[in-house]
Formats: C-alpha cells, structure tokens, sequence
C-alpha cells in the first residue's frame, strides 16, 4: 500500500505542471517542493539525530553566494557552483559543528542562532559579496547547461528532481548503520556513548549532509530569482520556517516534511492575500499558532495525526 501511495504521488507531481500550467500555480508548487527539500535537510540533523538547527539559512546563503560569486567573477557554470557551495557549506558545518557540538539542548539552537546572525552581518557588511544591496545574476543564456530556462517549468522538474534524490539519502541513511546511531543520540546521547557509539562524529556526518542539501536548494533558489541579498537568504526567519516545516510535518519521519510543507506554503500564500500583502508577517503568526496546537495535540505532527487516524478506521472495521 506505501509503495503505490508512493507511486500515486510521484505521478502528480510530474503531472501537476502540465495539467495547471498557470504561472503561480507552477510557482506555488516549486515553493512547495523547495521547502519540502529544506525541510529533508533540516530533518536529517534535527529529526534524525535530534539536534535542534535554527541556523539553517548560514548553508543556505553558503550555497546561493558561492554559485552566484564563482559565476559572475570566473564564469564558472551554476552547477559547478552548486557542487562548490555544497562542499563549502560541509565544511563550513562541520566548523561549526565541532564546537557546538559540545552543547546540548537549547543551548545548541541558541548557538546556531548566534552564527547565523553573525553570518548574515558578515555578508551585508562584505562588499565583494555585494554588501546589503545584493547581487543580481545575468539573465542572458537559457537551458540546463546555464541552469536558467524561459519558464516555470524547467525550474519545476530541477527542484522535484533535487528533493527525489533528498529523500532517497534520507530513507538510505536511516536504514543504516548511520540512522541507527542517530536515533540512539536522540533518545539518550549519554546512553549511547556508553554502548560505544561515537555521537560526535555522527552529529558531524549529520550536520555535513544537511548543510550540504540546504545548500543545493540555495544555488537553486539564487538561479530561479536571479538575485539575492543577506534578507533573502540570510535571516533568521528561514531558519525558523525550515524547522517549521519538518516539526508540523512530522520530525523523524521521512514524509513529514513533505506534508509540512504542502500545508505550510499554501497556508502562508493564503493568509498573505487574504491581508492584501499588508499583513507585516502575520501569516507567520497563523501556522505558528497551528504548529503550538499540534504540537499540544499531536507532538508527531501531521504524520502523528494520519496515525491515529488510520488506527480509528481500523479498530472501527
């Protein structure tokens, strides 16, 4: 039954841009998908291995900057960039990591703040980088090899294609040895210390893969705008919309944040329209209210309420 749920799913999305071939509806639904991959990522390191990241958005302008840099001052190819900034948001994270890694808790969302902050006013403050007025990329060149097409739909395929592959390394790691030592630092660090299991070095390996997929969907996410600036992809704010989406969806869960953020985007566009783009974030306000109520109700999420759910149906039958 999970493999033909699979299955049915996988041909909507293929199907979804050529039957609405509008362009917001195309463009909600990238947004959908790139949250969905942001969330994969953030998952890996909060849902699997339980490290709480509110810094997501220092891997995600690791990947926007180094692409969008290595293009306009050497004319290196976007997807090159992206394997740049992929490797360079790695190694950037295990720095980080190393560090941090020694706390535990709140203390360790609190540090990641503090460095994405940093981060954000490092890179407003550089002017190599474009300082606070941003960078634009050129918009001449269109096809796969430039990474920039004449429409939505291209986009669309790249981003889908780009979260396949998220959660097919999600679903492998978590059948491994790796998912195992994950889950054992999660529930009780110190117990799984004392049965052998090294947990720095697997936060290490948790922390690497998911700045590098954040990273991806920020080369990606600077090829579909053809701009970037600190606010756009620096702020805190996206770090906390990113661990929204996998914690609403279900953290842990390899569908959770695929569900989180199918409802979280939509949510959010609506909410914005219904106040006329005049409503200061309050949209923020709305599914953060939703994820205070879930989380009261059904601490597993979405995936925690589908449950339960199906359970019901089946005790009834």
């Amino acid at each position: 039954m999970k493999i033909g749920i699979a299955a049915a799913v996988v041909v909507a999305v293929l199907l979804y841009p050529l039957v609405l071939r509008g362009p917001y509806p195309q463009h909600l639904m990238i947004l959908v998908l790139l949250n969905a991959l942001l969330g994969t990522a953030w998952n890996i390191l909060g849902g699997f291995a339980g490290q709480i990241s509110l810094g997501q958005a220092t891997f995600f302008g690791a990947g926007a900057y180094t692409s969008t840099l290595l293009f306009q001052h050497a004319g290196v190819s976007p997807w090159v960039g992206l394997v740049a900034g992929a490797a360079l948001a790695a190694a950037l994270a295990l720095a980080i990591g190393y560090p941090c890694f020694r706390l535990s808790g709140h203390y360790f969302a609190i540090a990641t703040i503090a460095i994405g902050e940093i981060a954000g006013i490092a890179v407003t403050n550089w002017e190599f980088a474009g300082g606070a007025v941003g960078l634009f990329l050129p918009v001449e060149g269109e096809g796969m090899g430039a990474f920039k097409f004449g429409d939505k739909l291209g986009y669309y395929y790249v981003v889908a294609a780009f979260l396949a592959l998220s959660v097919a390394l999600a679903a492998w790691l978590r059948r491994g040895r790796a998912g195992y030592y994950w889950r054992a630092i999660r529930e009780d660090q110190a117990a799984a210390r004392s049965v052998g299991v090294p947990a720095l070095r697997y936060k290490q390996l948790a922390i690497a893969i998911s700045a590098a997929l954040t990273a991806m969907a920020g080369t990606f996410y600077a090829q579909y705008l053809l701009f970037i600036d600190p606010p756009s992809v620096l702020p805190l704010s996206l770090s906390i919309q990113i661990c929204l989406v996998a914690v609403l969806g279900g953290a842990g869960t390899l569908v959770g944040p695929l569900l989180g953020a199918a409802v979280l985007v939509p949510l959010s566009a609506a909410t914005s329209v219904a106040l006329g783009g005049s409503g200061r974030s309050l949209d923020l306000v709305v599914y953060g209210a939703l994820i205070m109520v879930i989380a009261v109700f059904e601490p597993s999420g979405l995936v925690g309420i589908a449950r339960r759910v199906r359970r019901r149906i089946s005790a009834q039958r």
